[in-house]
This record gives structure tokens, C-alpha cells and sequence, in this order.
């Protein structure tokens, strides 16, 4: 994870509305990042488009980890670990920052998502 804002053309144009939508992406995911493709206006800021394809991916795990593990006391421990996970990128991507989600970051990127 990277502790510095964003550089570039992107830094001047990220607005308060973009961190919002970033941390509610994280942190209510899968459901606001499913919201956010919908909606035109958002899905093409770039800000809020590296960080709603990474949230939406760790959201989609952590919907599969409770679906699988739920059943034993691990999954239980997983699942708050995840969500815990996802508060603490929420508060980077408010606080304007990018934020490097092994493999996941690689695998958006690769993909041209972000």
C-alpha cells in the first residue's frame, strides 16, 4: 500500500464526492460498487474507477468466504478480518490515497479495469 496521495492529472481532480463514493465502495461492497457501474457519472471518474473494481472484487471474496466458511468459527474470524480490511482501504481512498490490494491491484490492472 502506498502512503502518498495520488500523483498527476488525477490528484486536482479528485473532489470529496469521489472519496465518498470510494470509501462507501469499500466498505458497503459488493452492493455500491454494483450501484456505482450503474450510474454514468461515476463509473467514468478515474479515481472512483480504480477503487471501485478492486473493492468490488474484495467484496465478491469476502460474499464467497462467508458463504463457504460461515460454518466453522474460522470463517467467522476471516469474515471480520476482511471487513476490518475494508474499513481500514475505505479510510485511504477517503483520505485521497491509492491503495495496493495483493494480487488483486495486479490482476485489475492487468485486465485494463482500472
Amino acid at each position: 500500500m502506498t502512503d502518498r496521495p495520488m500523483m498527476g492529472d488525477v490528484s486536482s481532480s479528485i473532489t470529496g464526492d469521489d472519496k465518498l463514493w470510494s470509501l462507501l465502495a469499500y466498505i458497503l461492497s459488493p452492493i455500491v460498487p454494483i450501484i456505482i457501474l450503474l450510474l454514468e457519472d461515476k463509473k467514468n471518474r478515474p479515481f472512483i474507477r480504480s477503487h471501485n473494481v478492486q473493492a468490488l472484487i474484495l467484496g465478491i471474496i469476502a460474499v464467497i468466504n462467508a458463504s463457504v466458511l460461515s460454518w466453522v468459527f474460522i470463517g467467522c474470524c476471516t469474515g471480520l478480518l476482511l471487513f476490518g480490511y475494508q474499513v481500514y482501504l475505505g479510510v485511504q481512498a477517503y483520505q485521497g490515497r491509492t491503495v495496493t490490494i495483493p494480487i488483486i491491484t495486479d490482476f485489475v490492472k492487468n485486465q485494463g479495469w482500472a
